[in-house]
């Protein structure tokens, strides 16, 4: 069970049940949809929506066995995030996006992973 005073401050990362060394910069967006304001000369008409694409994004540690080119094939991945606040993020049929690019000074890269949809759950 998690600790209700615990909000935030470690997290756990899996990809297709690997465990990752998170180093930080998590982040995460379940939206479905995006909407833009649509303003005419005389009012406000109303929005536009469109779909949107969940995704996930982190900085890894390059450890010893991860490849980049493991993380740039990924292209139908589930990706798994247990956050300090109890909170199960998954992905589902994910591939990642951008570049993924080491910086060797702290040995990290960052990674984003992209699809139909990321679902969080609440402890």
């Amino acid at each position: 069970m998690a600790n209700p005073n615990r909000l935030a401050g470690t997290a756990t990362l899996t990809v297709d049940g690997q465990n990752y060394l998170l180093v930080g910069d998590f982040e995460y967006n379940p939206s479905t949809v995006t909407r833009e304001s649509l303003v005419g000369m005389d009012d406000v008409h109303g929005f536009s929506e469109k779909k949107r694409v969940g995704s996930i994004s982190g900085t890894l540690r390059d450890t010893g066995g991860l490849t980049v080119a493991d993380l740039n094939a990924m292209d139908n991945s589930t990706v798994v995030a247990q956050l300090a606040n109890g909170k199960t993020i998954i992905g589902r049929n994910m591939w990642t996006v951008e570049d993924q690019t080491v910086k060797s000074t702290d040995a990290t890269v960052e990674v984003k992973w992209e699809g139909p949809a990321v679902s969080e759950t609440t402890s």
